[in-house]
């Protein structure tokens, strides 16, 4: 049930990863006018897009390697949502220092690091059962 939904989305960030960027910094930034993307972003994103594809046709999302990043990026996430928001947006754009998010996105950075959390302690244990 989930599979289909995260290929979905993967697909559709593989093939329009700039409007899903777009739609992001809308909603995540008071000044989203003032985010300058790095030349890398947009061709990671879609690169992003088609990792996620592979990964969940494959049912590749109990691998050990993908598992044990999960968790160590979940619990990070848990405990230093800053530290992660800050690296992201540094990672993604020329001028991290200029742009601002709004208040809900580093509660939402913590809540993510407990889904990341549970998928790779729990998730994907019923579908891989019904897979075989």
């Amino acid at each position: 049930m989930f599979r289909p939904v995260v290929i979905a989305f993967a697909i559709l960030e593989a093939l329009f990863p700039d409007r899903f960027i777009d739609w992001g910094e809308r909603r995540a930034f008071e000044n989203p006018e003032t985010a300058e993307l790095r030349s890398w972003t947009i061709p990671l994103a879609r690169l992003e897009g088609l990792v996620c594809v592979w990964f969940a046709i494959g049912n590749r999302w109990r691998m050990p390697i993908v598992t044990r990043t999960l968790s160590v990026c979940g619990l990070v996430a848990l405990t230093a949502p800053r530290v992660v928001l800050d690296l992201a947006l540094a990672s993604a754009y020329e001028n991290p220092d200029a742009i601002e998010v709004k208040p809900w996105v580093l509660p939402l950075t913590r809540v993510l690091g407990v889904v990341y959390i549970v998928w790779a302690v729990v998730g994907g244990d019923d579908e891989a059962k019904l897979d075989k």
